[in-house]
């Protein structure tokens, strides 16, 4: 037998191993981050409303199509949060295991923002720890339903992230209280933390509401100006992907100075402060206390 046959038959078991793997689509980033926790290795991660991307309103390209036409799993929040993502699936014709991340889960009501597209149902569940644990349990029974073969890992990543939540969610409550109840008020760009706030025993104003297309009208703006100055709040924050302008010129009239950037919807890049769920949850909590405290 010559080289060339010999080193054929050496290559055959590697190229068996660089089989491509099962691909698994997350509609925005933060679920994108819980779907990789669960599934490791064994599944592709594509994400298509990515980090810093505002997937309230997120406009789909033919490649996004692509991405899940051949996909084995989709992961989504529901509760009208990403809307444009059923649509991309319908167009698909996708015929896989289909997730939403929020089944289950007890929604609180939204209170009504014209222009906003979630009708009575507040998506945001994910900010409240506790609740992102029930995102990773349907994410696993999502997996174990398109690769039953992977279950036993499955399992085992779900179990060593719920301990790191759990203990996420303790450190969480444990800063929390370190701030004396009647200053924990913060403002943010849009309320996207009503789930962190019932969770934590934090109040949360904005001048927008559950959506990002919703713009304030001047009495909003005035009121919550107005309640600024008279219960002395000093955190007030952007969001990372909100637009700035309505709460600088809030916190301008106001005479306060904006503490930062929170993270809401979506994660930073990966060189940032919230590249992940857990992170980004570390960064708005260190952010909002030292805030609050004053």
């Amino acid at each position: 037998m010559n080289r060339r046959a010999l080193f054929a038959l050496a290559a055959l078991p590697l190229a068996a191993r660089a089989q491509p793997r099962p691909v698994a689509v997350a509609s925005f980033s933060i679920l994108g981050d819980m779907l990789r926790d669960v599934a490791g290795e064994r599944m592709e991660i594509r994400v298509i409303a990515g980090p810093d991307v505002d997937a309230h309103h997120f406009q789909t390209r033919p490649s996004h199509a692509e991405a899940v036409r051949g996909a084995r799993i989709v992961v989504r929040n529901g509760a009208g949060f990403d809307n444009w993502f059923n649509r991309l699936i319908s167009s698909t014709g996708f015929a896989g295991v289909n997730v939403m991340a929020t089944q289950g889960i007890t929604l609180r009501r939204a209170a009504p923002t014209p222009g906003h597209n979630h009708g009575s149902q507040d998506p945001h569940a994910w900010q409240d720890v506790r609740l992102a644990i029930a995102y990773l349990r349907n994410i696993e029974g999502g997996l174990i339903r398109a690769d039953a073969a992977g279950e036993a890992e499955y399992r085992a990543r779900t179990t060593a992230a719920v301990a790191r939540l759990e203990a996420l969610d303790a450190w969480v409550r444990a800063e929390i209280a370190k701030v004396p109840e009647a200053r924990r008020i913060v403002v943010t760009s849009h309320d996207a933390f009503a789930y962190f706030g019932a969770a934590y025993g934090v109040r949360f104003r904005a001048p927008q509401g559950v959506a990002t297309n919703a713009e304030p009208s001047a009495q909003q703006v005035a009121a919550l100006i107005r309640q600024i100055r008279a219960e002395n709040i000093t955190a007030v924050f952007m969001e990372n992907m909100a637009n700035p302008a309505t709460l600088r010129r809030l916190a301008e009239e106001a005479g306060v100075r904006i503490r930062g950037r929170l993270y809401a919807d979506a994660l930073s890049a990966a060189d940032g402060p919230a590249a992940t769920y857990e992170a980004m949850m570390r960064h708005n909590v260190g952010l909002m206390t030292a805030a609050m405290a004053g």
